[in-house]
């Protein structure tokens, strides 16, 4: 990789590293904690400038290195000018609002959990921006909008906060899930997810018969993300989050990541009238209706916000109309609107931090209180209108030339006039943004008394407003080149436009809309009191409300139909499952493709067809005789008896080693478990309903049966070949069952074990709760006087156990040793060792045997895991993944070459997993009989516990 590339993951890894940092400084003081947030973005930020000479000569950095190759998801980054536009942007307004937030946040607010999450989200930003691949571009989209509903609704204690942080996630959520439709419908058409390979297929693209589909589901997250028509309803609501944040997302980030993407699938998706008509038409809507709505709002961040909307229209139109010259101006458009309206929201933060108050109506005469507010907000707000020689005159000048070339629908006039009513209600609410609210006589009612504040909360907004002018005169020389740049990467492989960024273009039709709307920006400010009474007499749907009530709606749907299907009833969940899985296969098995027959049927011997019977009945006697618990266990250990012979006959030791194993140990268990539960289980499902199950079952066996005939009848490929084939030269062992289990699919294995664990700790837990809760006072009522037998510990048994559990253990360290070459392995071997110990519980007592215990089963269990862990991440230091085996041969005299493999090590850590997984739950389970208040033995012979203590003890 080279060196860019190296500096292009550091760009994008930075800020989610620097997360982990502010919520620790924070105890070394607010300063050195805004320093510590700033540093991640700042390095971020000089790496970025380290590139900018070879992105502005047109070359494009790349970095990749794959992550799940076979899904075709890759993490590969790419900067090219319109990435390095919009990094530029997220890396030097998230410094700026670092600063600003500094001195904004009181100190009240958890200053380091503020910083956590701008990181994050500055990191889901950069990653939009940055990604090469659009799978991973999906990840950090909807990354965004979580960490965006951290930073909304980050006053948690405000119930605006809340609503508007979910209003952004849900709406803005939702739109990520279509566009991740559309953007798996645009990977397919271009036979790549890589999004280099993608931007060079637009001619393929755009014919295919799925364009509509993926531009539509596209343009839906774009829509969402950028507030566009008809879902601008969010972006005012998040008005609730802290100033910084508001600047931070509106402004230079968040809901610019729809306008990115729209610039970024231009070169593939534009060129068509679908694109035109959908682009352009819900831009310009937009761009009039937030104009509009700003127009009449007293909530200082509400007008910015409506503001935004508006803004965020006029770069959806620009790019809809899909000319070049429209997307140059776009680009040009989206620094200039960062640098005046960050600037305003920092503004709006100021007055409200100093006065109390964002409501217009309580404001007015600032200019003589607050005189740098006063020109910062001024000049800004000038910028935003249009004003000569701002920034945003340059733009707007462009903007309305283009519009006033534009055909919609046949007519030459329809954009034209849209455009410049957008452009006059631009102006007003700009206007009335300086009136209103710095205007006037200075007022003697203001909640708090207003005053400029210090340097470092002015700071930022001032040198946004110095860019503001600067670029103004000197666009060219400042700007020229990078906009050059951006555009290019914007229009593709098109040629460039010409176009010039200097203040007078002449006399133009652009010149007159402009004065045109400057002459309705001032008539409208003067008519604003009486408009305003209009306005509001006027009915009007409101976004919200319909929002609110169509998720009220939605949701009582949904608790509607979750009620009347989840009553808590297993066997109506069972039965849906099951009938849909058998509808499933029934519709895929009539679909045919099945090819004929292949094997024909072998002859079965008598033996066999004896067992089979056997198991036949057996099973069929655990359906009926299932309510009695004790005839049932017995039934279950018949069948997994035969199961086990079944896997001997068809040569398969190992599972046959294990099934049985397995059910000895579950029969054992059980039979303690039974030990607590009465005999009988009650009948509890009425008869229609048993008959119900009874005819799904037969179905559903019947089919499973017919799907192992079909495949048992006909020659399948499977990976056994290659297992069969791989075992001894890629894992050192013949037996191909253990080599698979400890090698080929070690990470399975290993999370078996991990779930094995928990499970035994999980019962144990479960105890803990009962044996302390309300169910124990009824354990200690439990009448325990039945008969039982005098001698509960036979002297034949114990004698037996004794002899054999030396002999156990060393069959299960046998078994355990020749696990790699032959049938066993630390999880059969756990298994044999656990039979034997459970056989010393039963017959000498547990408290016998408990006192004789040397390691804790729950130590047994943590050492397991941490082994079989250990084991697989070994793999790494030799530069292999996870889990990969290694093996040599030793030879020591006199003993016979032997081989030593990896692979003993984690078959030990399944062994001590096994072991104290199932001994933890014999001790969770035996714990209930002794809490109960049996008598309990400490010798392993006495035959009655309360006539011969003495001997008991001297036993013990």
């Amino acid at each position: 990789m080279a060196d860019g590339g190296t500096l292009l993951i550091a760009i994008a890894l930075l800020p989610f590293l620097g997360a982990l940092v502010p919520g620790l400084m924070i105890r070394a003081g607010r300063t050195a904690c805004a320093s510590f947030t700033a540093a991640p973005t700042a390095l971020a930020l000089v790496m970025l400038l380290v590139l900018v000479p070879s992105v502005m000569r047109g070359e494009v950095i790349q970095a990749e290195f794959a992550w799940l190759p076979q899904l075709g998801l890759s993490a590969s980054f790419f900067l090219d000018g319109l990435g390095l536009l919009f990094a530029g942007m997220i890396l030097g307004m998230g410094l700026l609002i670092t600063l600003y937030a500094r001195f904004y946040l009181s100190g009240d607010d958890p200053m380091g959990q503020f910083y956590t999450y701008l990181l994050l989200f500055q990191g889901a930003m950069l990653g939009i921006v940055l990604s090469d691949n659009i799978l991973l571009l999906l990840v950090f989209w909807e990354l965004t909008s979580l960490s965006s509903f951290l930073l909304i609704g980050y006053w948690k204690h405000l119930p605006e906060g809340r609503q508007g942080a979910r209003m952004a996630l849900a709406v803005t959520g939702a739109g990520g899930l279509a566009m991740i439709g559309g953007m798996l419908i645009l990977g397919n058409i271009a036979g790549s997810y890589n999004l280099t390979d993608i931007l060079q297929a637009g001619d393929a693209i755009r014919a295919s018969e799925w364009y509509l589909p993926a531009l539509i589901l596209i343009l839906i997250g774009a829509f969402t993300k950028s507030a566009q028509f008809p879902f601008h309803f969010w972006l005012p609501h998040a008005m609730a989050a802290p100033t910084p944040v508001s600047a931070y997302l509106h402004s230079a980030t968040m809901v610019k990541a729809g306008v990115f993407l729209m610039a970024r699938m231009w070169p593939v998706l534009s060129g068509t009238e679908a694109w035109f008509y959908i682009v352009s038409t819900t831009g310009l809507i937009t761009m009039v209706l937030g104009a509009l709505i700003a127009l009449f709002k007293d909530d200082l961040k509400a007008l910015l916000a409506f503001s935004t909307v508006s803004h965020l229209g006029l770069l959806t139109m620009l790019l809809g109309f899909g000319t070049p010259l429209a997307a140059i101006v776009a680009v040009f458009h989206i620094i200039n609107h960062l640098t005046f309206k960050a600037a305003l929201f920092m503004t709006a933060g100021i007055i409200d931090h100093e006065t109390h108050t964002r409501d217009i109506k309580r404001l007015g005469g600032l200019r003589h209180v607050m005189p740098i507010t006063f020109a910062i907000g001024t000049v800004a707000a000038l910028s935003m209108a249009g004003m000569i020689p701002l920034n945003g005159f340059l733009s707007k000048e462009m903007m309305l030339e283009e519009a006033a070339h534009t055909v919609w629908g046949g007519s030459h006039l329809a954009v034209p006039v849209a455009a410049t009513l957008g452009a006059i209600l631009s102006v007003a609410y700009s206007l009335r943004f300086i009136a209103h609210v710095f205007l006037g006589p200075v007022r003697d009612d203001y909640p708090s008394k207003p005053h400029d504040p210090s340097f470092g909360m002015w700071a930022a907004p001032a040198l946004l407003v110095v860019m503001v002018i600067a670029i103004g005169l000197f666009s060219a020389l400042i700007v020229g080149p990078l906009v050059a740049v951006a555009g290019g990467a914007v229009i593709g492989d098109q040629k460039l436009p010409y176009y010039s960024l200097k203040i007078w273009h002449g006399v133009t039709p652009a010149l007159y809309m402009s004065i045109i709307a400057f002459a309705g920006g001032f008539a409208l400010l003067a008519l604003h009191p009486r408009l305003n009474r209009i306005w509001a007499a006027l009915p009007r749907p409101e976004a919200k409300a319909i929002f609110d009530r169509l998720v009220s709606g939605v949701a009582g749907l949904s608790r509607g139909i979750t009620e009347g299907l989840h009553t808590g009833a297993i066997s109506r969940y069972l039965a849906i499952f099951v009938v849909t899985s058998v509808g499933l296969g029934f519709i895929a098995w009539s679909g045919g493709g099945l090819p004929p027959p292949t094997r024909t049927l072998l002859p079965i011997p008598l033996e066999i067809a004896a067992g089979w019977t056997l198991l036949v009945v057996a099973t069929i006697a655990v359906v009926t005789m299932h309510r009695q618990r004790f005839q049932a266990l017995v039934l279950i250990g018949i069948i997994g008896l035969m199961v086990s012979s079944g896997f001997v006959y068809l040569s398969a030791p190992d599972l046959a080693l294990t099934q049985i194993s397995v059910e000895t140990v579950t029969i054992m268990l059980l039979l303690l478990a039974l030990h607590f539960l009465p005999k009988e289980t009650p009948v509890e499902s009425p008869a229609a309903l048993r008959l119900r199950d009874a005819g799904i079952a037969v179905v559903a066996g019947l089919g499973v049966a017919a799907l192992a005939y079909a495949f048992l009848l006909r020659d399948v490929s499977t990976i056994s070949d290659f297992h069969l084939a791989n075992s001894y030269s890629g894992g050192g062992g013949t037996n191909v069952v253990n080599v698979i289990l400890v090698d080929f699919r070690g990470y399975d294995t290993y999370g078996e074990i991990i779930v094995l664990g928990i499970a035994g700790l999980t019962i144990f837990a479960m105890m803990e709760a009962l044996l302390s809760g309300p169910a124990a006072r009824r354990l200690r009522t439990a009448d325990y006087s039945q008969d039982r037998s005098r001698d509960r510990h036979p002297l034949m048994m114990v004698v037996a156990t004794r002899v054999l559990m030396p002999i156990a253990v060393m069959v299960g360290v046998y078994i355990f040793l020749r696990g790699h070459n032959q049938p066993g392995g630390g999880f059969v071997a756990g298994l044999v060792i656990s039979i034997a110990l459970l056989m010393q519980y039963m017959a000498s007592g547990f408290a016998w045997t408990q006192a004789r215990k040397r390691i804790e089963y729950h130590t047994m269990i943590g050492w397991g895991v941490v082994i079989a862990g250990l084991t697989g991440a070994g793999a790494w230091l030799a530069g292999k993944p996870f889990l990969t085996s290694a093996y040599t041969y030793v030879h020591l005299p006199p003993i016979e070459e032997f081989e030593l493999a990896t692979a003993a090590l984690f078959d030990l850590g399944v062994f001590l997993t096994v072991l104290g997984a199932v001994m933890l739950m014999l001790y969770s389970l035996s714990r209930i009989a002794r809490y109960a208040g049996e008598s309990v033995n400490v010798g392993p012979m006495d035959y009655d516990p309360s006539e011969r203590t003495d001997e008991v003890g001297r036993e013990g």
